[in-house]
């Protein structure tokens, strides 16, 4: 074998073993014909800490490495290059714009019903039959996927129908009113994502999971998507609905027939994710509370119990460089590390938490604290320190402060910018009796007295209300 492999040309690359072998038999053929990326350019309304940046990770001994290579995205498709535009000499430009709309409203759910259908044939199905995963763990990861499917294609076959031969479409307003409620099926979807997400990123410390999900990876039918891309479209389509629609109703006159329905729709599907929306983000307050570990009772405190808000939460650093993981809950901001507990990523209470009521806080200059906790002292250049803040409280009778270092200036802005909405809305609150009623109480308005931020950073994960 040596000496053949000598005799090869240099050029020839030899392909190496791995122990999923046979994924190409596994993955029936999928449709994926060049279609519109959907959801690009929307802020999230959830988010998760490795969700789209791209992780420093040190390559994996049984790990393939990926040549660079530039992401296949789909093709835009216009209403006005599908359909013989004869009949656009007789359309104002304004009638165009709204047919582009509902078309890609439409084209929106075909791309949606490929995407979740791959997910499934090249992802789920595979790993069950090759035994990567058990059909628990896959449960939990790909949640109520496949009910999503026949969902959207009836939205999508009504759309179709109510299209005539020459391409255009006078109503779509009662279709979405009608079909609109169906989207409650979302609930359990997205509030399965946090821990979907966790389950995930564990899985892939398994060989075989990465080295499966690294080789989808580099075939053509995953456009160089991962797994979570996939898995989040979903979510990314359901808050993309209010633009599409307010897109159509902008070209939509005001004596057009439809513009009622497609009014009533919009107030339905606003109020659908508004309500998904604030029981995704119930979810995941639950889902960090019973992660987190205390090293001794009197470190519980009832504010975390009764928190049904997250505002933000990630990776920070004090003037020490020692990582930290920090929760700013409703009430109540929690310093924790992150350490690994029968196998499942929790967070130990580092420090006392601290009431919002009493914390204050303060931006710190570049260069006004330097590790070790001097402050303004005589320093050399090297060891200035970027992106601090302060906050503190009183404990005891006596001040104490903590510094926290953000990854970059603009991840920092979001932390104060957290504590101060935080710290508004508890005011408020406390100068409504009422409210403040509600919200120890934990009640169902108790949220929405709460505004939090809408924010897009991926380290430090915000939660819309």
């Amino acid at each position: 074998i040596i000496c053949q492999l000598s005799r090869e040309p240099s050029s020839k690359r030899v392909k190496p073993l791995s122990r999923v072998t046979s994924l190409a038999s596994l993955i029936p053929p999928v449709k994926a014909a060049p279609l519109k990326r959907i959801g690009q350019t929307l802020q999230r309304s959830i988010s998760f800490r490795s969700d789209c940046r791209p992780e420093n990770t040190a390559p994996r001994p049984w790990g393939r490495q990926i040549a660079p290579s530039i992401t296949k995205r789909r093709d835009s498709k216009l209403w006005s290059e599908t359909f013989d535009l004869g009949l656009g000499h007789m359309l104002s430009s304004e009638e165009i714009k709204r047919q582009e709309a509902i078309f890609e409203l439409s084209q929106g759910e075909q791309d949606l019903i490929e995407d979740l259908t791959l997910a499934k044939k090249a992802y789920r199905d595979p790993m069950l039959k090759l035994s990567i995963m058990s059909e628990h763990e896959l449960n939990q990861i790909f949640g109520t996927l496949d009910s999503l499917i026949p969902l959207h294609e009836d939205l999508l076959s009504r759309l179709r129908e109510a299209r005539k031969q020459d391409g255009s479409t006078d109503h779509v307003g009662h279709i979405l009113v009608d079909w609109l409620p169906c989207l409650e099926t979302y609930n359990g979807y997205c509030s399965n994502q946090v821990a979907a997400k966790a389950l995930l990123d564990h899985k892939k410390q398994d060989h075989r999971v990465h080295d499966f999900l690294q080789r989808c990876l580099e075939s053509p039918f995953s456009r160089k998507l991962d797994l979570w891309s996939f898995l989040d479209i979903p979510r990314s389509r359901l808050v993309k609905y209010p633009l599409l629609l307010r897109e159509i109703l902008k070209h939509t006159p005001n004596e057009h027939p439809d513009r009622q329905h497609l009014h009533q729709a919009m107030n339905m599907i606003q109020s659908i994710v508004a309500d998904i929306n604030t029981q995704t983000g119930e979810s995941e307050c639950r889902y960090y509370k019973e992660r987190l570990l205390y090293l001794e009772s009197g470190q519980r405190d009832l504010l975390i119990d009764s928190s049904r808000i997250l505002s933000c939460h990630g990776e920070l650093k004090n003037n020490r460089g020692v990582k930290l993981h920090v929760f700013l809950f409703q009430d109540v901001l929690v310093v924790t590390r992150a350490i690994t507990q029968n196998e499942q990523l929790c967070y130990q209470l580092h420090q006392q938490p601290i009431p919002v009521r009493d914390l204050e806080w303060e931006d710190l200059q570049d260069g006004e604290i330097r590790l070790g906790g001097s402050i303004r002292g005589a320093f050399s250049n090297s060891e200035r320190t970027k992106n601090f803040f302060r906050v503190a409280f009183r404990s005891g009778g006596q001040l104490q402060m903590h510094c926290f270092q953000a990854r970059d200036a603009f991840n920092k802005q979001q932390w104060l910018n957290c504590i101060r909405q935080a710290k508004e809305a508890l005011g408020s609150t406390e100068s409504d009796p009422q409210t403040a009623a509600r919200c120890s109480d934990c009640s169902a308005d108790a949220s929405a007295e709460c505004p939090q931020m809408d924010l897009t950073d991926l380290t430090l994960t915000p939660v819309k209300t």
